[in-house]
């Protein structure tokens, strides 16, 4: 049973989450543009460096859950992740190496990869799910809008070289020199997310309430929430995960670089008011998808209240296959109607609401009211090792390797990219409707 939260909790809670979400947008969204065009990585090695990012969400559930469940405070578990976490992942900004960035991404995702999971936890701890908790979790998305127009604010003003320093140059040889000193810039977005981890692991150990493990039946807190999760509709909802985690993780390994290409080859009006806004470089135009998201999270409450769980897990993967139907069709509808291509691809970035709120988050969701109290921690863990730990592995490597083939001439095809994750929602969409069972007495609450 999840406690009531008072204002005051509340508050706390959403600092935490606005912390633990600017933490990762600060960097993750230029990440691929940053190992490819600045540190030179090849398509396999960027594909090795986010999947051995994802091996924590591996251990998370072995580790953090049970410790978390059965033997210490989540709150200081927590706080001391993210102090060693902020110390890794500002090291990264000075790592020019392969092997070197490899295992500096593995030790962090070990210790900040469970922290994801946690923090649910402990939210759903001390607030009431269907009322409060969404409201609470939105906040994680302010954050990471905050960081990611922040970014691309730095870059476009800090990073990007003035009239003297472009003078003589033709277009292109100044286009090529402004991106460079973008892509080197992006080495600050580590730097970010450093200060707001330690930042993060004294506000744990100073600020969040008190939230000790729980007594339960079994010793071992994750085989006690394997037991559930074998429970229907978990099953369906765990075994959907994995491909879906793979068409997610098309959007965060290519996006960035799909837009900001965008950003920087078309100059009219349109595109100009853009990046006044969201500044350069793609990561700063995709907080417009955490807008979105912040929209969903508010109505949540509402759309749980109405529609049965499946119906919102059926809206979050028809957004899925509608996002990238957009990024692979959109352009090429742009220039026959004469306008900007990001009228066209912005629409699709901001479907990342309806993905993100009425899949994954409903998805934590029913895994919180699916298991039993004093499993929580390792449940959430369960699914994020399969949502951001299985998933993102075989993802990254599929998302790597299907850029590689879709190449003409060391150029990308982004049509013939994005068509395979639009291919593959619908694909999940279909055995969602066939395969997810009724809701089961735990969610009774839903409509029909």
């Amino acid at each position: 049973m999840t406690t009531p939260a008072n204002g005051s909790a509340n508050g706390r809670l959403s600092i935490m989450m606005f912390l633990q979400y600017a933490i990762w947008g600060a960097w993750l969204p230029l990440l691929w543009p940053y190992l490819s065009n600045h540190l030179k990585f090849t398509g396999a090695d960027i594909g090795n460096a986010f999947a051995l990012g994802a091996l924590g969400a591996i251990f998370a559930p072995w580790i953090a859950g049970q410790i978390a469940d059965r033997y210490f405070n989540t709150e200081r578990f927590l706080g001391l992740a993210h102090i060693a976490g902020g110390v890794l992942v500002w090291m990264l900004a000075s790592i020019e190496t392969v092997d070197q960035f490899l295992w500096f991404s593995f030790f962090y995702s070990i210790v900040y990869s469970p922290t994801l999971p946690l923090t649910n936890s402990l939210a759903l701890s001390h607030c009431d799910r269907d009322r409060d908790f969404g409201k609470v979790r939105l906040w994680g998305t302010v954050g990471w809008i905050v960081v990611g127009i922040a970014i691309g604010q730095w870059l476009l003003r800090m990073h990007t070289p003035g009239a003297e320093a472009l003078a003589g140059l033709d277009a292109a040889a100044a286009k090529a020199k402004t991106d460079a000193a973008h892509y080197a810039g992006m080495a600050d977005a580590f730097k970010l997310s450093g200060i707001l981890g330690v930042a993060m692991g004294l506000y744990c150990l100073l600020a969040l309430p008190s939230t000790p493990p729980q007594p339960g039946r079994q010793k071992s807190a994750i085989r006690e929430a394997i037991q559930q999760v074998r429970l229907a509709p978990l099953v369906t909802l765990f075994m959907l995960a994995v491909p879906v985690s793979c068409i997610h993780q098309f959007y965060f390994v290519h996006t960035s670089g799909f837009v900001g290409g965008l950003q920087g080859d078309t100059q009219d009006g349109f595109s100009k008011v853009v990046n006044s806004i969201f500044g350069v470089g793609g990561g700063g135009l995709m907080t417009i998808g955490q807008m979105s998201e912040i929209a969903v999270l508010a109505f949540i409450p509402a759309l749980a209240a109405t529609y049965s769980r499946k119906t919102l897990l059926a809206i979050g993967l028809g957004a899925y296959a509608a996002r990238m139907f957009l990024f692979a069709y959109g352009p090429g509808m742009a220039a026959g109607a004469g306008m900007s291509p990001l009228a066209f691809v912005i629409p699709g970035v901001a479907l990342h609401g309806l993905c993100f709120g009425c899949f994954i988050f409903v998805a934590f969701m029913i895994v919180d009211e699916e298991t039993s109290g004093d499993v929580r921690a390792s449940a959430q863990s369960l699914f994020n090792l399969v949502i951001i730990g299985i998933g993102i592995i075989v993802g990254s490597k599929i998302a790597s390797a299907v850029s590689d083939i879709t190449k003409v001439d060391g150029v990308q095809d982004f049509k013939a990219m994005f068509s395979v994750p639009m291919w593959g929602a619908l694909f999940c969409l279909v055995m969602l409707l066939m395969f997810y069972l009724p809701k089961s007495p735990r969610q009774a609450t839903a409509a029909n």
